[in-house]
């Protein structure tokens, strides 16, 4: 997976990839030829005592060294740029296809997962392109141009290196062959933890609320807890490594000096070149350390890729069309609903089943039911939020899955049952529904919904700053802010999910009222718990389990449908009690 994910994201980098290679030869070559410079400089120069060659050689070696650092420093930079650029890529290819993602895959994955694989995991992926890129050609061809080197100063020191490489590998495999678990394990656990603290954060009220501080300090504690201990048996196995690495470079150095000393002392071997011999003996078992370190590297940017693999290969349900359709030149508005049903996978009995409705423009449809009707599911169906697993939706004739989807959307707008604001200004969230709002046309949608009031008292106006999901405006303000979004969009169909909820009933009212003339030739469709706020709709429709149970006006179906009637008694009752 880390093989095809990298195939695909470096290829708009390859000339950078190939300047990487080249420039790391040089370097390369230019590390391996100056050990035996240095070897002719003591054997020739020194122990010869020809000073003029020593001069020539010197010279030779800083021009050669010069070379080598010109060539690391400009090879380094070349896989920064690569592997910053590819890092980027993948977080904008996680990024777009999440965007696409319909409420059941964003539900299979879970936000506090997709966070992690659009960060944590881009960056593991990211970290060893640029080691791979950096050590991809210097390792093994210093190591393998090393032993060519190091065997032409001496064949008979060379058991010694097949030794010391033999012991390095099997060592350094022992060690990453118990890494790549741990590094599963690692990442599985960095979605608990960051799954925790979002809920944490979010959910601080409540907590407080119910005086839960402790336990949820102690579940954050065990989930923190075992992260860390899967880090510290990485660490303990990193901890290994590097002294074991170092062992075997000290105890192969003594090696061949010890017997290195006795060839020079028989005259088999001059000093100079048991020198390079150690000189190449330590760039041999670098170049397998570096090596290795992009080994340790790869089982966790392996499992990184997996889980960036599962969202770039995970198609939304809601699938654009192939050949889209538009609405005749007349379309108002007009929402249908044949026999559509929705399940979730896995699920016995389906959310909604058989839903018939008709919305026409100009009127307001209103959706009631108990808690678990369906209410909020059959609101996500009409702008394809969700498809539906049986029947179909049609907006103005055509089946909302033959529209393009910026068509769908441009023609609804939707006030979701729980109102979210990104972080900015009154003034950028409002421009959500239309860019190219001007601020009078953001005023008007703010007094419609009965927000100009707290948003003309900041001193700040429509530039006042927005916290992240609007955690500094309160949740009646927050609400009205999303309605005043989608009245800036002028849609030919409304879509309000309990959105009135948070309003006390004079507000609600006040709002209703001003919402009649602006939505006048739209077509509204309002899920509700309060009947105040619905009493006076056009059509309103009452689920149960899923089904349409009845339909009609407000004092018919206090009369036709015994669930209505049942809703409208028990908050008759709670107004009294209250």
């Amino acid at each position: 997976m880390l093989t095809r994910l990298l195939r695909r994201h470096l290829r708009p980098y390859t000339g950078l990839v190939v300047a990487v290679l080249a420039l790391q030869l040089v370097a390369t070559l230019a590390s391996l030829v100056l050990p035996s410079l240095n070897a002719d400089i003591i054997d020739r120069g020194i122990v010869g005592t020809d000073l003029p060659y020593i001069w020539r050689t010197g010279a030779l070696m800083l021009a050669v060294s010069a070379v080598q650092a010109v060539a690391q420093i400009a090879a380094t930079w070349a896989a920064a740029r690569t592997a910053m650029g590819v890092g980027r890529d993948v977080r904008g290819a996680v990024v777009e296809r999440v965007l696409t993602f319909s409420s059941r895959e964003l539900g299979e994955f879970g936000a506090p997962s997709l966070i992690t694989r659009s960060t944590n995991d881009v960056q593991q992926v990211q970290q060893v392109t640029f080691m791979a890129l950096v050590m991809l050609v210097a390792a093994p061809i210093t190591a393998i141009g090393g032993v060519v080197m190091a065997v032409r100063q001496d064949v008979g020191l060379s058991p010694l290196i097949a030794v010391a490489v033999a012991v390095l590998l099997a060592g350094m495999g022992f060690i990453i062959a118990r890494m790549v678990p741990l590094f599963r394990a690692n990442q599985t656990q960095l979605d608990a933890v960051n799954r925790v603290m979002r809920e944490q954060i979010t959910g601080i009220r409540v907590i407080r609320a119910f005086t839960r501080e402790s336990e949820e300090r102690a579940r954050f504690a065990r989930t923190n807890t075992e992260l860390t201990g899967i880090g510290l048996r990485l660490g303990d196995l990193m901890a290994l490594m590097f002294p074991f690495v170092m062992l075997v470079m000290n105890l192969s150095s003594v090696g061949v000096i010890w017997f290195g000393a006795q060839r020079v002392s028989s005259g088999a071997m001059e000093v100079g070149a048991l020198t390079a011999y150690i000189s190449y003996l330590i760039q041999i078992l670098m170049s397998i350390m570096m090596a290795t370190m992009v080994a340790t590297m790869i089982p966790r940017a392996t499992v990184s890729a997996e889980r960036i693999g599962a969202v770039l290969g995970t198609s939304s349900t809601v699938v654009p069309p192939d050949h889209p359709r538009s609405p005749g030149p007349g379309a108002r508005g007009l929402l249908e609903l044949r026999g559509a049903t929705f399940s979730y996978p896995g699920a016995e009995t389906p959310v909604l089943c058989d839903i018939d409705l008709t919305a026409r423009p100009g009127t307001t449809t209103a959706i009631v039911g108990a808690t678990g009707a369906g209410k909020t599911t059959l609101v996500r169906l009409l702008p394809r939020l969700a498809d539906v697993t049986g029947g179909q939706v049609l907006l103005d004739g055509v089946d909302v899955r033959e529209l393009a989807p910026d068509e769908l959307w441009s023609r609804v707008g939707l006030v979701p049952q729980r109102p979210y604001l990104f972080s900015g200004t009154v003034a950028s969230n409002l421009r959500f529904g239309d860019p190219d709002a001007t601020d009078e046309q953001l005023w008007e949608a703010l007094r419609v919904a009965q927000a100009e009031d707290f948003v003309s008292a900041f001193p700040e106006g429509l530039e006042h700053p927005i916290g992240q999901g609007g955690s500094n405006v309160s949740g009646g303000q927050r609400q009205r802010l999303c309605i005043a979004r989608a009245l800036v969009a002028r849609p030919s169909v409304y879509l309000f999910d309990d959105s009135f909820s948070a309003l006390d009933l004079a507000t609600d009212a006040r709002l209703r009222a001003a919402l009649r003339p602006l939505t006048r030739e739209a077509t509204v469709v309002v899920v509700a718990q309060r009947v105040s706020t619905i009493a006076d709709a056009d059509q309103i429709v009452v689920l149960d389990e899923g089904r349409v149970v009845g339909a009609g006006r407000h004092t018919d179906l206090i009369e036709s449908c015994r669930t209505y009637a049942e809703i409208v008694r028990s908050q008759e009752h709670g107004e009294v009690a209250a």
